[in-house]
């Protein structure tokens, strides 16, 4: 390392450039020494790479052997480190329990080599208690500066975590280039030999493992990276199988996730119990390798297929917001509607399925209006007969266009096409009347009004509240819309 580097940091930090306990530059030094490894790329054009080498499970270390064994492996960790790199490399102590490593003139495939070198040290010296797992990028392959090389080597280490821990992981080889349509299974258990088994009986389907000994660390991992299948098991200390199996399906990004919960509890309160936290399945220990695949291709079967689905619901929603676009005073009308009428069917103690009906129709009930010309919805007087029955037709062409998607959408196709009709008959497009508009269609009808009245447009400022609810309740003394719905307003 350049002296002068170190006597200008010195001057200008006023505070030392090692760590007391280690040795090994500080994190000072290392972030002023990498800002200036990226200056010199930019003089001489040598390339480096940045390693951020993480102890894994080293708070657990810490516990069962204590902090002065702790800080005697940290020493142990600094040599193997130094004897496993060069002269020029520097090595800096980035946290607690993380060494940055910045590899100078090195490529992906050099600094690979002694990151292994590293790990292999490790595993040799300390006989598999203690592993590292080791993040690289490099410089200017992977960055563009030094913000973005650290955050890039950070990715490369969490994948690293994630897929086991005791690896090397290199962000351009593997994190811009792994195959998307293999299957995930993360394998949760305190047991480190039922974990190995598992993974064994699952390697000839070839799908990717990941493994997690307690709760806290599954959920962590779910939520960092896509995941197609859980193999729980229940009995774990701190947060039980139950409890993380809760946390899974009360998760919208994770709900769809399917858990298998891996038990040698046998008995009908067990699995009721299990049911209740939402397990899609279970299997009794020991596990039957032939149970144990069929159930398991099964269930990533399914996964795909919602995912699918959830793609295309996706799809749907972008058309909305597209459709929305085309119409300036609109802006942002889908959504206000969603939330209101998620809201009044709370407040109405309708089921859980229903108010989720009212989030997706909310957004989508006016994607219909896809078929109706912009200058229409922009037109800034009010539509000729002939141009409304031209604007009448958009809840039967938004019906028409979700239709394939009748056995997701559910109730949301219903609000889709009737948000519109009325309790007296006068209502589009089909002319329904009374209980011929189901619950939800009638609170849509309600929201889209009231959004409507108090929102600016073309031809007509916005409405006060007060006025809005009061031309609200008129219609529902003609007969027109539910009073009971309206008064839930807030």
């Amino acid at each position: 390392m350049d002296a002068k580097l170190i006597q200008d940091y010195e001057r200008e930090a006023g505070v030392p450039f090692t760590d007391s306990l280690t040795g090994l530059f500080t994190h000072g030094f290392f972030q002023t020494a990498l800002e200036w490894e990226v200056e010199r790329f930019k003089r001489h054009g040598e390339s480096f790479t940045l390693a951020l080498v993480d102890i894994d499970s080293f708070a657990g270390y810490n516990r069962s052997h204590g902090h002065a064994q702790g800080d005697q492996a940290l020493k142990q960790m600094v040599e193997l480190i130094t004897k496993s790199t060069r002269q020029v490399d520097l090595a800096a102590r980035y946290s607690g329990d993380v060494f940055a490593i910045i590899l100078i003139k090195s490529e992906a495939n050099m600094a690979k080599v002694a990151a292994e070198r590293i790990r292999d040290a490790v595993v040799r010296t300390f006989d598999n208690t203690l592993t590292v797992s080791v993040g690289l990028a490099s410089f200017p392959g992977d960055a563009s500066n030094k913000i973005s090389l650290i955050e890039k080597a950070q990715e490369a280490l969490l994948q690293a975590k994630i897929r086991g821990k005791n690896k090397v992981h290199f962000f351009e080889k593997e994190s811009q280039q792994c195959d998307d349509t293999k299957s995930t299974i993360l394998v949760v258990d305190d047991e480190p030999r039922n974990v190995k088994l598992l993974e064994a009986l699952l390697r000839p389907l070839h799908y990717e493992v990941l493994k997690a000994f307690d709760g806290e660390e599954a959920l962590s991992i779910v939520h960092k990276t896509s995941v197609d299948l859980v193999l729980l098991d229940i009995m774990m200390p701190r947060m039980d199988g139950y409890e993380v199996c809760r946390c899974l399906k009360g998760s919208e990004t994770t709900r769809l996730i399917p858990v298998i919960m891996v038990t040698a509890l046998n008995d009908i309160e067990a699995k009721v119990k299990g049911i209740e936290s939402g397990a899609d399945d279970f299997l009794p220990k020991p596990v039957n390798t032939i149970e144990l695949q069929a159930r398991t291709k099964s269930l990533i079967t399914t996964k795909k297929l919602n995912d699918k689905l959830m793609s295309v619901e996706d799809v749907l929603f972008s058309l909305a917001n597209a459709v929305e676009a085309k119409d300036s005073y609109t802006q942002g009308h889908t959504q206000r509607v969603a939330d209101m009428a998620v809201l009044l069917g709370k407040k109405m103690n309708l089921a859980e399925d229903e108010v989720a009906a009212l989030r997706v129709g909310g957004i989508l009930h006016d994607i219909g209006k896809i078929g109706v010309p912009r200058d229409l919805l922009n037109k800034p007087d009010p539509l000729t007969a002939e141009e409304w029955d031209i604007m009448k037709q958009h809840p039967d062409i938004g019906h028409k266009i979700c239709l394939p998607l009748k056995r997701t959408l559910g109730l949301a196709l219903d609000m889709i096409q009737h948000h519109h009709e009325k309790l007296d008959g006068s209502g589009y497009p089909e002319g329904l009347q009374g209980d011929e508009i189901s619950t939800v269609a009638r609170i849509m009808a309600v929201v889209d009004i009231y959004d409507a009245l108090v929102t600016d447009r073309p031809y007509r400022k916005g409405m006060t509240k007060e006025k809005t609810l009061s031309i609200l309740m008129q219609e529902a003394d003609e007969g027109k819309l539910d009073k009971s719905i309206i008064e839930q307003l807030p």
